[in-house]
C-alpha cells in the first residue's frame, strides 16, 4: 500500500506534536514545554478523508544546536526522503523555516506553511494558514485537512501496478511459489495487490503455483493475456508461456511501480560486465529474520556467484539502513520495495544515478539471469 507520507517540520516547542496527535485525534507523540521532547522521528498510520492511507511523521526541532540537537536534525534529514509532502510550522519571524524552505524547495516536496498557537494571538506570515491544535480542535482539524488535499501531487494513488497490460476481461495467470520462504497462511503484498487491482479492472485472475502452470494452462479456452510470476520462477515458467501471452513477474511490477523500470532495465547488463573482483549491494525493505530460500541473501547470490565466481564480493543491508555513499559498489540491487513508498525508494534511486552506481531489482536481476529478461514485458509506468 502507498501511504500517503507526510512529514512535520518545525522549531522546538513549535506545536509539531500537538498537531500530529489532533489529526490522528490521538495522544501519538508526546508533548510537554521542555524544548527536544522529540527525538527520532516518530510514525504513526491512519486513514484521511480523501487523501486515503497517511503516515505522518514528527520530527525533532531543527533549531537545536546542540551536538545531540544535530543528530537528531539529521535523522529528520533522512526522513525527508520519505515524504511526499511536508507542513512546516513557523513562527513570527522566518528564521530557520526560511533555510527548510529551500530544502523542501530542492527535493520538490510539496508544502504548506502552518502558524499554529493562533489561540496566543501571534503575528503569522502571509502565506501561512493559522490554526489551533488546543482549541477548537474539529474546526481546525477541518482547515489543516484541506490545506493538505491543496498540495496532494496530482498523480498520488494514481499508479496503476499491471501498467497498462491487463483490461476488463482479460485473463491474467498469477504463478505464486508455496515454498519455505513464502508466509505461512497469508499471500505476500504485492501478490494482493495486484490481485486486487486485477478485481478492480474486472479482469480475470487465475492463481496457480509454478508446479500446476502447465495444468492450469490446458483448462483455459484460450491463452492468457499476461502471466505474472513470482521471480524466483522465472525459469520454471517462461518455456511454458504460450506464444502471444505477455510474461512479467511481480517484482517487475513494482519497480515500474515505486521505481524506475528503465533505469533498473539498463542497469541490469552490467551483470555481465561484473568480476570475481567487483563488490554487490543487496538491498531489502523487510527486516524479517533470513530463511534458508531467502531470495536475496541466498537465491540472487547464489545464482551470481554461479555466472561471476565465488569470490564475488556481496554485502546485505534491510530496512532503512542504506548507504549514504554507494561509490565502492559496481552493482546495487534492491527488492521491489513493497514496503516502502514510492518516494523513499525514488531517493535511493536518485542518489545511486547521482552517484554513477548502477541499480536494478530482485525481478529484473533474475530474469537477467536465467535468460528470460528479452521474454519479459515491462510495464510502461
Amino acid at each position: 500500500m502507498n501511504r500517503l507520507h507526510i512529514i512535520i517540520l518545525g522549531a522546538c516547542n513549535s506545536g509539531k506534536s500537538s498537531l500530529v496527535n489532533m489529526l490522528t485525534d490521538q495522544s501519538t507523540s508526546l508533548v510537554a514545554d521542555t524544548p527536544g521532547t522529540t527525538t527520532d522521528p516518530v510514525r504513526r498510520n491512519m486513514e484521511l478523508p480523501e487523501a486515503g492511507p497517511c503516515v505522518f511523521i514528527d520530527t525533532a526541532g531543527f533549531d537545536d544546536d546542540t551536538e545531540l540537537g544535530r543528530q537528531r536534525i539529521s535523522l529528520t534529514l533522512k526522513a525527508l526522503d520519505e515524504a511526499d509532502i511536508a507542513l512546516l510550522l513557523v513562527g513570527e519571524n522566518m528564521g530557520e523555516e526560511a533555510h527548510w524552505q529551500e530544502i523542501l524547495k530542492q527535493r520538490g516536496i510539496p508544502y504548506a506553511e502552518i502558524a499554529n498557537k493562533a489561540d496566543l494571538n501571534r503575528t503569522v506570515p502571509d502565506n501561512a494558514i493559522s490554526i489551533s491544535s488546543i482549541r477548537d480542535r474539529a474546526k481546525n482539524r477541518t482547515i489543516l485537512i484541506e490545506a493538505i488535499l491543496r498540495i496532494l501531487p496530482s498523480d498520488f494513488g494514481t499508479r496503476s501496478i499491471t501498467g497498462g497490460m491487463a483490461k476488463e476481461g482479460d485473463t491474467v495467470v498469477l504463478v505464486m511459489p508455496q515454498d519455505d520462504s513464502a508466509p505461512k497462511g497469508r499471500l505476500i503484498l504485492p501478490q494482493v495487490q495486484t490481485i486486487r487491482e486485477l478485481l478492480d479492472l474486472k479482469a480475470i485472475p487465475v492463481c496457480t503455483v509454478p508446479e500446476k502452470l502447465q495444468d492450469t494452462l490446458s483448462t483455459l479456452n484460450s491463452a492468457p493475456s499476461l502471466i505474472i510470476t513470482d521471480s524466483q520462477a522465472f525459469a520454471n515458467v517462461y518455456p511454458l508461456v504460450p506464444d502471444g501471452t505477455m510474461l512479467t513477474s511481480f517484482s517487475v511490477l513494482m519497480a515500474a511501480h515505486k521505481g524506475d523500470i528503465r533505469f533498473f532495465a539498463e542497469s541490469a547488463q552490467t551483470i555481465s560486465k561484473l568480476t570475481e573482483s567487483s563488490h554487490v549491494l543487496i538491498a531489502e525493505a523487510c527486516t524479517h529474520a533470513p530463511q534458508s530460500e531467502d531470495i536475496g541473501r541466498a537465491k540472487i547470490p547464489a545464482l551470481l556467484r554461479k555466472r561471476i565466481g565465488q569470490g564475488l564480493r556481496i554485502d546485505h543491508v534491510s530496512g532503512r539502513d542504506f548507504p549514504d555513499n554507494l561509490t565502492g559498489y559496481d552493482l546495487v540491487i534492491h527488492c521491489g520495495g513493497c514496503m516502502f513508498n514510492r518516494q523513499y525508494l525514488l531517493s535511493r534511486v536518485a542518489r545511486a544515478k547521482a552517484q554513477g552506481v548502477p541499480m536494478t531489482n530482485y525481478g529484473i536481476t533474475i530474469a537477467h539471469l536465467t535468460g528470460a529478461l528479452s521474454k519479459v514485458t515491462l510495464p510502461e509506468n
